[in-house]
């Protein structure tokens, strides 16, 4: 009897638990964002706007804000993908644990009489925080957000998957990483394998947990155990070997004093530290094509010279910045705490020399932007100038000129007419004059289209030509149709573009050394894209060859059987060959 008492009383308990979880809540994505089954994407995604800044965390700090915010992610997750829109629309309610996929119909009929929860039986599954939802992404977004933006900063994306249990063991480690690495500009993301299978394979991740690192729009594997000090390692090991020149008594004169070939600036950090820290390395990664950096350990015997030679407090990092003159530095900050903000607004704030050449259109457009509206407006001052000894003075007198200014209006620079030849002609026609000359300038269109006007008089560098041209910028100042000439200006020749090779040579270094590591470590699956690639270069160039071969055999064939043919007679009939010696 006792028995059968026991299990009268689990039938009832079932009974009652089945009751109360089948009238359980149910999620439904329409009604978290307020749309009608019915509502178009745009109507969604405006919705999910407005309700993603009326309960975002950081904004909203009413208790449930943070469960809500996330309730809303996850609708959005389901309704702005139509292929999950219309999973959830054919299949009806189901937990954010379930695959879309419609069970037997035999089990079916037992599921739809008995709810079954995991949670009371306490089966492990992953749980998604507000960090890890705003982490999430979509192939859209990868390929318009974080493909670009991988040349500026590296990524380290995490593979899971809603039913991944190994994925629990290493969420710990991975939340410590995010929360150390995020700070210093490491992008983050999450690819959710069950809901994001197209950019899952995209990025060649077929297995959870996987994590994975992008920079220059290439994707590296992560190989080695899940720890926090690994991972740092993986991320520093996809920066490019040569961002930062270690400098010591003996060279930092000379890198000071290259920045006329560079045509940047440059960056000295004082630390203490035998390698250069991470937050350096990244800085010096996104600001890769404006400034040059340098590292000075101050803990070495080595550096005590330049640490001297500039008064640097050893107890605090420090950044001092250099353009023109390298004799003292244009910018200087200090801090115990080195922030990746304040180090951010100190590099972009000073990425230009005071009078930068024009080596390039990119240049060009950054420097001289396109006008777009009448507050927004830049002049460009340009000093058509040469190289030669006799424009050393005229040179050094446009600098003293463009020091003194103070106005954010105005951009000082300068170009070389040979080596901006067509540039220089477009220029000077109009009023057949000879270099030195100052050109004033506003650009108009992105097509090339500007307006300008030289400088009356010339340039020699006299207090004569700096009073003149300090009086036609202040009329410019208060009457803009003072630009009288109008011309379409020639894309700018690129001046390192010698230098191609090089960087090139540097960048294929970086990628076949981290092809033999794949290659070391990596699982087959992941490289048969790298090895597809290859063998199909490999392909092509050898048929290339064969096809060329068999092309000038056929070319040769005719004239060979044209020299042994033998004569014909006038009947037409073969001649016969003579027999007589």
């Amino acid at each position: 009897m006792g028995g059968w008492s026991v299990f009268v009383w689990m039938i009832l308990l079932l009974a009652l638990l089945g009751d109360s979880l089948a009238s359980a809540p149910e999620f439904d994505p329409y009604k978290v964002l307020g749309v009608s089954r019915h509502a178009s994407q745009a109507e969604i995604k405006k919705v999910y706007k407005r309700l993603a800044r009326e309960w975002h965390p950081d904004k909203n700090k009413s208790p449930g804000a943070e469960d809500m915010f996330i309730k809303i992610t996850k609708s959005y997750d389901i309704l702005s993908n139509e292929e999950r829109r219309a999973n959830y629309d054919r299949f009806g309610q189901m937990d954010e644990n379930q695959n879309f996929a419609r069970a037997p119909q035999g089990f079916r009929h037992f599921q739809d009489s008995f709810y079954f929860d995991e949670s009371f039986f306490h089966f492990p599954r992953t749980s998604r925080d507000f960090t890890e939802s705003k982490h999430l992404l979509h192939f859209n977004q990868y390929m318009k957000e974080v493909m670009p933006d991988s040349f500026k900063r590296p990524y380290l994306i995490k593979i899971t998957s809603e039913w991944c249990f190994t994925c629990i063991h290493i969420e710990p480690i991975w939340k410590d990483t995010v929360q150390d690495l995020e700070p210093l500009g490491v992008g983050i993301g999450v690819v959710d394998i069950g809901y994001e299978r197209q950019l899952a394979n995209h990025l060649g991740a077929h297995r959870t947990p996987s994590i994975l690192g992008v920079i220059n729009g290439k994707v590296s594997f992560f190989q080695y155990a899940v720890a926090r000090e690994y991972l740092k390692q993986f991320v520093e090991s996809l920066l490019p070997t040569k961002l930062v020149e270690k400098l010591t008594d003996n060279n930092y004169v000379e890198f000071l004093n290259s920045w006329h070939e560079e045509n940047r600036p440059r960056v000295m950090m004082f630390d203490v530290a035998s390698s250069v820290p991470l937050l350096y390395k990244l800085t010096a990664f996104a600001y890769k094509d404006y400034v040059s950096f340098g590292y000075v350990d101050m803990g070495l015997t080595e550096t005590s010279q330049v640490v001297q030679r500039f008064n640097i407090n050893t107890y605090a990092p420090t950044m001092l910045l250099f353009k023109e003159n390298s004799e003292k530095p244009a910018d200087v900050i200090q801090a115990r705490g080195m922030k990746k903000q304040i180090i951010d607004e100190f590099v972009s704030n000073n990425r230009f020399l005071l009078v930068p050449r024009l080596v390039n259109q990119k240049l060009f457009d950054e420097l001289c932007p396109v006008k777009q509206f009448h507050r927004r407006r830049k002049y460009c001052v340009l000093l058509i100038t040469g190289e030669g000894e006799q424009f050393v003075s005229v040179n050094e007198a446009f600098f003293n000129f463009a020091s003194a200014n103070t106005k954010e209006v105005l951009r000082f620079s300068y170009v070389y007419q040979k080596q901006q030849q067509p540039l220089c002609d477009a220029l000077l026609k109009q009023d057949d004059t000879t270099p030195p000359q100052v050109i004033i300038l506003e650009r108009r269109s992105s097509t090339g289209r500007v307006l300008y006007r030289s400088v009356t008089g010339g340039w020699n560098g006299s207090d004569d030509d700096k009073l003149r041209l300090h009086e036609q910028l202040d009329i410019l100042q208060r009457d803009p149709s003072y630009l009288t000439h109008d011309a379409m200006l020639p894309e700018l020749n690129n001046e390192f573009a010698s230098m191609f090779l090089i960087r090139w040579m540097n960048t294929a270094y970086d990628y076949l050394a981290q092809f033999y590591f794949d290659l070391l470590y990596s699982n087959w699956r992941e490289m048969m894209p790298v090895l597809s690639l290859i063998f199909s270069a490999l392909f092509i160039l050898f048929g290339t060859v064969i096809i060329q071969a068999f092309s000038d055999s056929g070319e040769d064939k005719p004239a060979k059987q044209k020299a042994t043919e033998s004569p014909k007679t006038a009947d037409g009939s073969p001649g016969t060959e003579s027999t007589s010696r």
